[in-house]
């Protein structure tokens, strides 16, 4: 696994097209924001394992704070 140390508003590049920006450092919590196609899945990891344990047919409700995953 790769370790990375950023600060608020520091970014991370992952390939050509998906960028993960740290919005917010609070206590021992990191909001993250991250820009990606649209045609990449991306899931909390606890929501991940439930889609995979119904057999990817789990519909699930994005919260209220997350925004599209658009590049």
């Amino acid at each position: 696994m790769l370790v990375l140390s950023r600060k608020k508003n520091e970014s991370i590049i992952i390939g050509e097209n998906i960028v993960i920006t740290i919005v917010e450092v609070r206590g021992d919590k990191v909001r993250l924001g991250i820009q990606a196609p649209r045609e990449v899945p991306i899931h909390r990891s606890e929501v991940y394992d439930a889609i995979h344990r119904n057999g990817g047919n789990l519909h699930v409700e994005e919260s209220p704070e997350v925004s599209s995953n658009d590049a």
